[in-house]
């Protein structure tokens, strides 16, 4: 090791050789490298992080070089990943660097975040956002998380025990937004130095949480508005209800692309447990049985309420309240029923039905 090259934070109060060998034995996975990864990964290169993994699949485009520091007109056209990891390589040639140019899914992102210690949510869409949260829950993983929205961000660090409790994204945000509610960077806008911002929080925060040293955003959000320079540290716990997959299995059936765009279902059709809990998670949700008493199997793991689908028409007034509905039956037959009548009684509201029956949900 070079240490003349770490030598103006060596010297730093608490931090010193040990925190330096640390460095240079980590290992992150730093996924996107965009406006938040570029300078993610720049500050992770310059202070050592032995080996830094770059996941990206994107092409660079002029559009992006007004944020996305690492890149320049010469890197038009070609993969992030390659051209980040050339990038690096000239900042610092003593560490170790891996690009990862292919898309990231259900079946690769296990195996690849199982590699590294700590893991950097660099990503711009919820898909990918949820995605990765579960896989690092999974897995154990601490993922640092990191948003930026036109001129706010946010910042916070996921899967690290404090005070008995060990906090993920889904404990911030249990149900994903729908696709048209928040844009990503390239529909609404982003200023260029909120991205350096917040990603160099973010590297901050990988800093700390490799070296022990600092207060970290554990079960803290971070916010930032560039504008007026507002900023919050919001706390929050751990929800009572376990929200995402609970197992290997559960992951690598979940769709993250119907679970984030909800609305666009061509028929209200909910398909397994996960979709239902994120549907349950909203407020004046409701789950109806809309079987006769004595039918089989029970409901044992939801709150729900009973009415059957023969006394639906004197009964509708019970749903007055709520502004989300969803009914199950044993088939899937009588709920469908339920939904359209309920549909055409109540258009405003956001209805759902089991399609395949009680059974997918318990």
């Amino acid at each position: 090791m070079n240490t003349h090259r770490y030598n103006r934070q060596i010297i730093l109060p608490e931090f010193g050789e040990n925190s330096q060998q640390k460095l240079i034995k980590s290992k992150v996975l730093v996924i996107g490298a965009g406006g938040l990864g570029c300078p993610v990964l720049q500050f992770l290169a310059t202070v050592g992080v032995g080996h830094i993994g770059i996941a990206d699949d994107d092409k660079v485009d002029i559009s992006n070089l007004h944020r996305q520091i690492l890149y320049n007109e010469n890197s038009i056209g070609k993969i992030k990943a390659n051209e980040a990891k050339e990038k690096l390589h000239q900042i610092n040639s003593e560490i170790e660097i891996t690009a990862y140019s292919y898309k990231i899914t259900h079946d690769n992102i296990l195996p690849l975040i199982e590699q590294y210690d700590i893991i950097v949510d660099g990503t711009d869409n919820f898909q990918i956002r949820y995605l990765l949260n579960d896989a690092c829950k999974l897995l154990k993983k601490p993922l640092v998380h990191g948003a930026i929205y036109q001129y706010e961000g946010q910042v916070s660090v996921f899967n690290i025990e404090k005070n008995g409790q060990i906090t993920n994204y889904r404990d911030l945000f249990p149900v994903a937004p729908k696709s048209f509610e928040v844009p990503n960077c390239n529909q609404s806008g982003v200023l260029g130095t909120l991205s350096g911002l917040i990603g160099t929080v973010q590297a901050n925060e990988v800093i700390k949480l490799i070296t022990g040293i600092g207060d970290l955003l554990v079960h803290k959000l971070y916010l930032i508005n560039v504008l007026n320079y507002e900023t919050r540290i919001i706390k929050y716990n751990k929800l009572e209800i376990e929200m995402g997959p609970k197992n290997k299995e559960e992951f690598l059936t979940m769709n993250y692309d119907t679970f984030c765009n909800i609305s666009s279902f061509s028929k209200k059709e909910i398909a397994n447990k996960e979709e239902l809990r994120s549907l349950l998670a909203r407020e004046n949700s409701i789950l109806i049985d809309v079987r006769n008493e004595g039918e089989i199997p029970v409901i044992n793991k939801y709150e729900y309420i009973r009415i059957p689908l023969t006394e639906f028409s004197h009964r509708l007034e019970e749903l007055e309240n709520y502004t989300t509905i969803i009914f199950v039956c044993q088939s899937g037959v009588r709920s469908e029923q339920a939904f359209k009548l309920v549909q055409q009684e109540y258009p405003q509201k956001d209805i759902f039905h089991i399609y395949k029956g009680v059974k997918t949900i318990l």
